[in-house]
């Protein structure tokens, strides 16, 4: 990204939450960032980044990057590190420690959850790590709040000796709004200061800790009470009130304008007596959370009566359209049809890009017999889809290859002579998946493993990582050898082989060899993300009409760049029907990559352009 200019203190920006939470950091005087790619927060560190008064990292995984902000924190410095929600299940190991220890410098864990599922494989509340870890919870409604919450974090943390978590959404992360900052501090590392009772967390530390975990809870749910972050915003009808936070704060102004809210921003420990008193105010009060009913159990729990999940959908976001059918049946009313969206956009499925070096591997999984394919968390998680349907499982960040020695070991009776299979990415391998390779091979398991390194976390949008050999700024460091540190972790040197994805026979070779060695193996791709600048393309490709026969074998590859012009159906001299598809390719998205021309029997797909004309051209200019 670009380097950017610090904002003026007091200008309005008009900038998303992620952008927002970066700027906090930097006026709160942060000295170390750590983060791990995962939309929807990875551009919070990538704006961090620009910022060259403070050190940050692109970690190996989650758990890492948390342990570096301890790090800092213990020295004495205020740190920040930055993840999905499902990476505070890779951090939690450390978390739920060290909230025992607390914060020296102000520690700051800032967790974007997916409310939606747009680029996720569930939809947990983080909110829940507030309550099981103990720890003060901050939730922002909009870019401004995002950018406030977490400079008082840093406080709050150093204030109360804590831990303190911001919890965006979706939603908050990447919708701009106008933002105006503030005038910045100046925080001096108190530096390291030795105290084994308190930072070596063996049991008997830890148990000496407990009680004042749990004194810092009641001073926290004090603290909560008249804290400004919670306010209640009076209405002039009085029928419904709502308790809300986050994002959900503002689709109940569109929704509810004249209705009382008690808005949370400071949530954890909830401010129960602050709510109990306002529910008296009103006829009905509704707490309306994304996405658990965790508040409005707790509410039940302090004999607060409450609507909520019995009234609103436990799945998805509570936006207006959603919250108005559901609370007006309550209040006996009739929704305006207005509010109700009756059109849908057209259906646009996800697929890989253009010439992606993942396209080739999948259509030879696609032509793979008696196979069992175990997958993981990436771009290559799309092999599951049309036209490839290659993948028969995906779980979690490098689950690919311990599900797969799962597979292997508990075979049934009808699968003993199926092969099994895993497939990984190189930045998920290296988050999470060694280990399970390491399990593989010291457990003598009979798994082939597809390790593709395109030398970039592609699916959030082409990170660097360690497979890239250079860091976040783009400073070149060292990068991995794969065949190496497979062979570290017990594959044998003649069972571990390099291949080019866009090589079909190569390819296809090498997978059937491999899957008849009954001992682990490892097939490494190395070709680069084609949306980054390791990438070279390619003059482009046609079609010539005269020649396409119809076949559709180019499909099979499932580049968006070959498109259907016409299908017709014909009869074949047995009788049966075939669907004929004729197509043509985008040559503007086309990158000359070759793997459709392997598919076409016919040889119809041919050079777009002269390539010597286009090369005496560029000579000339």
């Amino acid at each position: 990204m670009n380097a950017q200019q610090p904002a003026l203190q007091g200008q309005r920006q008009f900038i998303s939450g992620n952008e927002a939470v970066a700027q906090a950091a930097r006026d709160a005087g942060c000295k170390v960032a750590a983060a791990y790619p995962g939309t929807p927060s990875t551009e919070i560190l990538e704006f961090i980044a620009q910022y060259p008064e403070m050190y940050t990292e692109w970690s190996i995984n989650e758990k890492v990057s948390l342990e570096v902000a301890i790090g800092a924190s213990l020295a004495g410095s205020r740190s920040l590190c930055a993840m999905k929600h499902v990476g505070v299940n890779v951090a939690s190991d450390a978390l739920m420690t060290q909230t025992l220890i607390g914060a020296v410098g102000g520690l700051v864990l800032i967790v974007a959850d997916d409310v939606g599922l747009s680029s996720s494989q569930n939809e947990q509340d983080s909110r829940y790590w507030g309550r099981f870890a103990h720890i003060p919870l901050l939730e922002p409604s909009d870019a401004q709040e995002a950018y406030e919450m977490t400079r008082i974090a840093f406080g709050l943390s150093e204030q109360y000796d804590v831990p303190v978590m911001v919890r965006l959404t979706t939603r908050i992360c990447h919708v701009k709004g106008v933002v105006v900052t503030d005038q910045p501090e100046q925080h001096t590392a108190k530096g390291f200061e030795k105290d084994p009772a308190r930072f070596v967390m063996v049991p008997g530390n830890a148990k000496n800790r407990l009680p004042l975990m749990m004194e810092r809870d009641k001073v926290l749910a004090q603290a909560t009470l008249d804290h400004p972050l919670n306010r209640i915003e009076e209405g002039s009808d009085s029928s419904i009130g709502f308790v809300t936070s986050g994002a959900v704060y503002y689709h109940i102004k569109e929704a509810y304008p004249d209705a009382p809210i008690y808005k949370l921003g400071f949530s954890h420990p909830a401010p129960i007596e602050g709510i109990r008193r306002f529910a008296e105010s009103v006829d009905k009060l509704i707490v309306a959370e994304e996405v658990e009913p965790l508040l409005e159990t707790e509410l039940r729990a302090a004999g607060i009566e409450v609507y909520g999940k019995d009234l609103l959908p436990r799945i998805g976001e509570l936006a207006p359209q959603v919250l108005t059918p559901c609370i007006d049946k309550l209040l006996g009313k009739e929704t305006d049809a207005d509010l109700i969206p009756t059109t849908q956009v057209f259906p646009r499925p996800p697929t890989m890009c253009v010439a992606c070096p993942h396209l080739g591997i999948y259509y030879c999984l696609s032509h793979v017999k008696n196979t069992i394919i175990a997958g993981d968390i990436g771009c290559y998680t799309l092999g599951a889809g049309h036209p490839w349907n290659a993948l028969d499982t995906t779980i979690s960040m490098g689950a690919s290859l311990s599900v797969a020695q799962g597979l292997d070991k508990g075979r049934a009776e009808q699968d003993k002579n199926k092969n099994i299979l895993a497939v990984i990415g190189d930045s998920t391998f290296l988050h999470m998946g060694m280990q399970g390779l390491l399990d593989i091979t010291y457990n003598k398991g009979n798994v082939t493993i597809l390790l593709l390194d395109n030398r970039a976390v592609g699916m959030t949008g082409g990170q660097d990582a360690p497979s890239s050999g250079k860091n976040i700024h783009g400073e070149e460091t060292m990068q991995v050898d794969f065949r190496k540190l497979c062979e570290a972790l017990g594959v044998k040197s003649e069972r571990i082989h390099e291949v080019n994805p866009y090589e079909l026979p190569t390819l296809f070779k090498a997978l059937r060899t491999e899957t008849k060695i009954k001992e682990p193996s490892v097939i490494i791709t190395n070709q680069p993300c084609v949306l980054t600048e390791r990438y070279g393309k390619l003059p482009p490709l046609k079609v010539e009409d005269d020649k396409c026969t119809g076949c559709s074998n180019c499909l099979d590859i499932g580049c968006p760049a070959i498109l259907v012009t016409r299908r017709e159906t014909v009869v074949k001299p047995n009788g049966k029907e075939k669907e004929l598809a004729f197509v043509n390719i985008d040559t503007a998205a086309c990158t000359g990559c070759n793997l459709c021309t392997g598919t076409c029997a016919p040889d119809a797909i041919v050079p777009a352009f002269n390539v010597n004309k286009i090369n005496a051209i560029e000579v000339k200019s």
